[in-house]
């Protein structure tokens, strides 16, 4: 992605949601949910984690700058819940050198 998209910041991978456990993100798919997944849309979670943990980070955009600090934060367990795009472009523009 960062190739085609050719994105010049980095970006986190996190396989089997380490780092968004130690920040209270993640959470285990139940076994109705797992069932769905594999047999409707037909994903191999446990493939795409890197072990076998049925486990998914609850989706979030944080904006952290050079020095570690957190500018911009947002999560909802609600995977319909996202900021508008042009909310992130208007938290990064904040940052010092985001024009």
């Amino acid at each position: 992605m960062i190739e085609k998209h050719k994105i010049t910041f980095d970006i986190l991978g996190d396989a089997g949601n380490q780092v968004a456990a130690q920040f209270g993100l993640k959470f285990k798919l139940s076994d109705a949910v797992r069932k769905v997944y594999q047999e409707t849309f037909k994903l191999d979670i446990e493939k795409f984690n890197g072990d076998a943990s049925w486990t998914l980070p609850m989706p979030g955009r944080f904006i952290v700058d050079r020095g570690g600090v957190i500018r911009y934060a947002q999560a909802d367990p609600d995977y319909t819940t996202r900021p508008e795009p042009d909310e992130t472009l208007q938290a990064l523009r904040a940052l010092p050198g985001g024009n």
